[in-house]
């Protein structure tokens, strides 16, 4: 998976006015309890329904102790070689499995394919265990993460989803982590995408991704599914699509409680197809790309180049890219000095009468304050303007 920009949480405010958009085309017919599809690229949310509403998200709760999984690893606490032991709670714990006992030292890579590939349980407890220390330790971890997220609507009870009323996330709040997962953790992102996969010593038969869509779309490379009797079948699918504008389009959506698993990959794949056919995305500046050159007055030098360390795209109805206007919004006059990142200016991004978003625009290069008679050159100028 390639690096995701962070220009998405600048956008995420201005999906509902998106989606409330008398050009927004119709969603298609979604046979789920709950859904979602997002265009990471730009940060929107594109359709959805009932996004807030708190469920069981059952195994797609491994998305979060991945997360702190491949936190720890960033940090190095632990590493990929080092083998971590199996518990007698991480080989009793019920649901799906990866099939290790306590006889085991386990590498923690096998470890975390045997939690994404084969959902395994037993894998999540000890990664939990590893890392953690305790499980419940974990817990706490992964709903501290939840929060440093803000993900609002998020509570964890356990590691690896088994059922528990309090036990909830929602849509938006799946898509926002799934989105956060992808872009922090581009290398660790990969194993997602592994469509087969079993620990030595297990059985063959357990080797298998559920996320199907896999086998069926070569776009697709993640994420994760889930089923329990309270969830019902759900799944978080991404996929990249180059377009002649923008290489490595990439969508995420969100299925909640599908009653079959046809349906929750039928389903899902309908909604990437549509994501990606109803919507343009229109990549406005580049990382890095000035946006704006404004005078600067009692610095060193005498213009600011403003702009966003991350490319600045917006999702649009599909044809209507042409009619997206940017306005700049920053205060005047600009008195130096300025530090090289420092927010000093908003880019607003319009369609019609419609704001699309807001995106924060940075000092690509600092200006130190001049000298006194710089300075004060400066300032006579400016009383005489």
């Amino acid at each position: 998976m390639t690096r995701l920009p962070h220009a998405f949480a600048a956008l995420a405010l201005c999906a509902a006015a998106l989606t409330a958009h008398a050009q927004s085309p119709q969603p298609p017919e979604v046979a789920a309890k709950a859904y979602l599809v997002m265009d990471v690229s730009s940060g929107q949310i594109l359709a959805g329904k009932d996004m807030d509403a708190p469920v069981e998200p059952a195994s797609l709760t491994k998305l979060m102790s991945a997360y702190v999984v491949f936190d720890a690893l960033r940090a190095k606490k632990i590493t990929l070689t080092q083998t971590l032991p199996v518990s007698e709670r991480a080989w009793k714990t019920p649901g799906s499995r990866m099939y290790i006992d306590p006889k085991m030292q386990v590498p923690v890579e096998d470890l975390i394919k045997g939690m994404i590939v084969q959902s395994g349980n037993d894998a999540t407890v000890a990664l939990a265990e590893g890392v953690g220390g305790t499980v419940e330790r974990f817990v706490e971890m992964m709903n501290d993460q939840a929060k440093a997220l803000g993900l609002k609507n998020t509570h964890y009870t356990n590691v690896d989803g088994l059922p528990d009323p309090a036990h909830v996330s929602t849509a938006r709040d799946l898509a926002l982590l799934s989105a956060r997962l992808m872009q922090e953790f581009p290398e660790d992102a990969k194993y997602y995408a592994i469509k087969k996969y079993r620990y030595p010593g297990t059985p063959a038969s357990n080797d298998t991704n559920r996320n199907t869509l896999l086998f069926r779309d070569p776009t697709v490379d993640g994420l994760k599914t889930g089923h329990t009797k309270a969830a019902g079948y759900c799944l978080v699918a991404t996929a990249a699509r180059d377009f002649p504008n923008l290489k490595g389009r990439r969508l995420v959506s969100v299925l909640l409680g599908a009653t079959s698993d046809s349906t929750r990959i039928n389903e899902s794949q309908k909604l990437l197809n549509w994501g990606y056919t109803a919507y343009d995305d229109v990549k406005l500046f580049d990382a890095g790309q000035p946006v704006a050159t404004p005078r600067v007055w009692k610095g060193k030098a005498s213009e600011l180049k403003l702009g966003s360390a991350t490319p600045i795209v917006v999702s649009v109805p599909a044809g209507t890219a042409g009619q997206v206007k940017t306005e700049i919004a920053r205060p005047d006059p600009l008195i130096a000095p300025f530090k090289k990142g420092q927010t000093v200016a908003t880019l607003k991004i319009k369609q019609g009468d419609q704001t699309l978003g807001e995106v924060p625009l940075v000092a690509l290069d600092g200006v130190e304050e001049s000298g006194f008679f710089g300075r004060a050159w400066d300032a006579m100028r400016l009383w005489i303007q």
